[in-house]
This record gives C-alpha cells, sequence and structure tokens, in this order.
C-alpha cells in the first residue's frame, strides 16, 4: 500500500481479512456488553452506546471508517452526534471528518499519530501497532460512551427561494408530471423541514431528506452543461441547492439570492450535516433586492 511508511511495523488493521476477523469478534463482543449496560474490557460500556451499531475499517492508510447502520433514517442522529464529539474533541492526528448518509470518514495524519504509539509501546507492549490501530481504539473509547440521544440541538436555516419563471424554469414541468398546479408544488416544497444528511457533489452541496413524494420527478433528460449557483433542483425523491454555477441535470423549481459556498468564509459551506432547512418563497421583487445587497 502507497503512502505513509509504518516503520517497520507490521499493521494489523490494514490486512483485510485479518481487521474484518478481529474487527467482527470485537465489536460483537461490544454490541452485546453494549446492549447490557456492562463493562467491557475493564471499561464501562454505556447502555444504548454507538458502538453497538458500529463497524470500523481502513479507508486506505490515512483515514478509518466509521459505518453505523444501513438507513439514512435510523444513522441519522448517530452521525450527527458523532461528528458533533470529534468537532469539539478531535482525535490525536485528526485532519477532517467527513459525514455520509450512514457513515462516517475520518482522515488522520500517520505522522502525529507514530510517536504516541512508540510512547504507547514502552509503556504495554502491543501486537503490530500502528497509525490505524490507534485511532480505531480510541474510536471504540468514544462510541462506548456515546448514545444518538447526545446529539446537539439542530441549527435551523431560513432559505429565500424566488420559485418559477427565470429562476425555476423547471417549475411547471413538476408540477404537470405530478397533477398539481405550479403554485401547489411551491406551497409543498417550502412547507417541508429537510435535513442536512452530508455536504458533496460540489462544494457546499447540501443533500436533503425530508422531501414529499408528491412533488418527486426524475432526472432531466439532457442534463444543463450550466447551472446557475443558488438553483433550487428536485431530482427524485430529493431536493438541494446548487451552491456554484455547475453543470447539472436536477429540475430546477426556484433559486435562491444566499450564497451557499464562500471560499473566504470559515466555514466556507453555509450549511453543515445535521442542520434543518426550511425554504421561504420570495417575490422577484424580494430576490432582485436581495441580490442587490450583496
Amino acid at each position: 500500500m502507497i503512502g505513509y511508511p509504518l516503520v517497520g511495523r507490521r499493521c494489523r488493521g490494514m490486512d483485510s481479512a485479518r481487521n474484518q476477523a478481529n474487527c467482527r469478534e470485537l465489536l460483537q463482543d461490544e454490541w452485546c456488553t453494549a446492549a447490557r449496560g456492562m463493562r467491557y474490557n475493564g471499561r464501562k460500556v454505556r447502555r444504548g452506546s454507538l458502538v453497538q451499531h458500529a463497524w470500523i475499517e481502513p479507508l486506505g492508510d490515512r483515514a478509518v471508517m466509521v459505518r453505523l447502520g444501513e438507513r439514512p433514517d435510523e444513522t441519522f442522529q448517530r452521525i450527527v452526534t458523532l461528528i458533533a464529539y470529534l468537532d469539539d474533541h478531535p482525535l490525536p492526528g485528526q485532519v477532517e471528518v467527513v459525514p455520509g448518509y450512514t457513515s462516517v470518514a475520518i482522515y488522520y495524519d500517520p505522522a502525529e499519530i507514530e510517536p504516541l504509539i512508540e510512547t504507547a509501546d514502552r509503556l504495554a507492549p502491543v501486537e503490530f501497532p500502528c497509525p490505524y490501530d490507534y485511532v480505531r481504539d480510541r474510536l471504540l473509547d468514544i462510541l462506548r460512551t456515546l448514545d444518538a440521544r447526545d446529539a446537539p440541538p439542530a441549527r435551523e436555516v431560513e432559505i429565500p427561494v424566488c420559485y418559477g419563471g427565470d429562476c425555476g424554469p423547471d417549475l411547471e414541468d413538476v408540477a404537470r408530471l405530478n397533477d398539481l398546479t405550479a403554485q401547489e408544488v411551491v406551497e409543498i416544497h417550502s412547507s417541508a423541514s429537510y435535513v442536512v444528511h452530508m455536504i458533496g457533489f460540489a462544494p457546499g452541496f447540501p443533500y436533503l431528506g425530508g422531501m414529499d413524494p408528491r412533488i418527486a420527478a426524475p432526472r432531466r433528460d439532457a442534463p444543463r452543461p450550466s447551472v446557475p449557483a443558488g438553483s433550487v433542483g428536485i431530482a427524485g425523491v430529493q431536493t438541494g441547492v446548487y451552491p456554484i454555477e455547475t453543470p447539472g441535470g436536477w429540475n430546477v423549481i426556484g433559486r435562491t439570492p444566499l450564497k451557499l459556498f464562500q471560499p473566504e468564509r470559515d466555514p466556507p459551506s453555509l450549511l453543515r450535516a445535521g442542520d434543518i432547512v426550511r425554504f421561504r418563497p420570495i417575490s422577484k421583487e424580494a430576490y432582485a433586492r436581495w441580490e442587490g445587497q450583496a
């Protein structure tokens, strides 16, 4: 495997078959223990803790993947809980935490972790220690203590949207496809609350859950070579907002004057996993005024 040299160490975590066998045996014990709220290897395991839902595996030699279930509706609170904890209490060598629909990837710098392994070795020798093993063990300690009920309160973000017309050229098509009027599509779309599962596809692009299936629409047969920044679209049973100008095949039903991605801002993305989003209809005049103040 190309990447950080393991300084003569063999990493048991990088041996896929060995890792899966070890991880399965370890986590099966953890799952049973967590369900009963007991101790495992001398450590207190919280009843109902995240560890009973976890599957941990290496993602190359500079990252680890924590899977927390199979369905986004059941993993959402678990993921938000874990990423909030890691934001407040970063692991040694932690570089970035990237949430997905059902998993969290944690990227780390092996060079920062190797000295910690050397110190741990002198105190209590460990078989085949390496950065992955170290990060995995720290994550297990964290997962034993966290419960999805520990998720922080969601941040609510309101996004103004000018629907239809030049801002939403596909609004009428979405309405026609669902035997609705354009106004009914707007009312349905803007009356729901949406959760941000993750950011992806383009910088700052939010993958939102919670759209009413009554306004679902398949992707366009011919994607547009350029979709303006701020465009609000529908594809299947998902809705999202294009943060930058980019090619795209979603049905564009409106546009927001808000800037969802600004590289000079910290953080650069307006939205983040765990946010609750609501869309508020605005007029073309209000859109023009908002843009003029930007």
